[in-house]
């Protein structure tokens, strides 16, 4: 089976991105250097045609793409990951309040599972894989996008825990063999 190709950028870096803080639903815009960073990541988007460009609503996603040359259209489903209360806190101080908690398995009091995150990710894959041989770029964040490719692999959204991305990557997924595969991974552009 034939399916899109999928250019999948995070945001370039926040002040709560570079201070480890989880920003889910909290709309912070990029730092002057977040701003640097999408601008080098436009490099790697140059010259290239896409059939559909989506972002996640949040200004640092839009702003991002703009920055990378494209205008994208907002879907709430590539939204960051619902935090609840644990929104602007860091992993340490969570680990001070419940030292067990894990995102991947425990999700977030208030706010969203591994599970819930995958039922708003497989409609958007599911319309995603009715495009074969396509090429769609997707601007999102971290832990989102983590899951969205453990999800395109159909491996399920949790095995995102094992998929590092930093601020203002790329990476690509495709298909070989009929099978989804993940062609590049947290793909950097050289330093601003």
């Amino acid at each position: 089976m034939a399916l899109p190709e999928i250019w999948l950028a995070r945001h370039g870096e926040t002040e709560w991105s570079k201070n480890g803080r989880h920003t889910g639903l909290t709309d912070i815009p990029l730092t002057e250097r977040g701003r640097e960073q999408a601008e080098a990541l436009a490099a790697l988007f140059a010259g290239v045609e896409f059939d559909l460009v989506l972002s996640s609503p949040m200004e640092r996603a839009l702003e991002t793409a703009r920055l990378c040359g494209l205008e994208a259209d907002a879907d709430e489903r590539l939204t960051e990951w619902n935090y609840g209360s644990y929104e602007g806190l860091t992993t340490a101080e969570i680990h001070r309040q419940d030292p067990g908690w894990d995102l991947w398995t425990d999700g977030c009091p208030g706010g969203e599972s591994v599970a819930d995150v995958e039922q708003r990710l497989e409609p958007l894959l599911g319309e995603l894989r009715e495009r074969p041989g396509q090429r769609i770029a997707l601007f999102g964040h971290g832990h989102c996008s983590r899951a969205l490719a453990a999800c395109w692999l159909e491996l399920g959204g949790r095995a995102g825990r094992a998929l590092k991305l930093g601020t203002a990557t790329l990476s690509t997924m495709g298909t070989e063999h009929g099978r989804a595969v993940i062609d590049r991974w947290n793909l950097e552009p050289r330093s601003p």
